[in-house]
């Protein structure tokens, strides 16, 4: 799912703020992405594994979602059990004013607990 975080025109710090959950993708579908992005010059931010949770979601981090262009959110099939990848969702869904669901997935026996969590 892609949106844009504004429909008025302001500084942006990076072109695309990526929302996912590590565990499920950061090795895999979101570092290409990521890769792929960066090799267009596309400015992207991605967090690093370091990064420090808390109860909360930093200022910082907020910092960067609101002064994102775009943001793509990667679902994956435990996105919907990390309360960091909702709270960012919700954060996104604040500053955002348009959305493209992006589907390539249909809903099968394997996946329909999934669908049933983001439709």
């Amino acid at each position: 799912m892609f949106s844009s975080n504004s429909s008025m025109v302001k500084a942006t710090r990076y072109d695309v703020f990526l929302n996912f959950r590590g565990e499920d993708t950061r090795h895999g579908f979101t570092s290409h992405l990521y890769k792929d992005l960066c090799l267009k010059k596309i400015e992207t931010f991605i967090d690093n594994e370091e990064l420090l949770r808390g109860d909360e979601i930093s200022r910082a981090l907020l910092t960067v979602i609101k002064e994102s262009r775009v943001s793509v959110i990667v679902f994956s099939k435990d996105y919907v059990s990390s309360k960091w990848c909702l709270e960012e969702l919700v954060k996104i869904m604040d500053y955002s004013s348009c959305f493209l669901w992006c589907r390539s997935l249909e809903c099968t026996k394997t996946n329909k607990e999934f669908c049933r969590c983001i439709c």
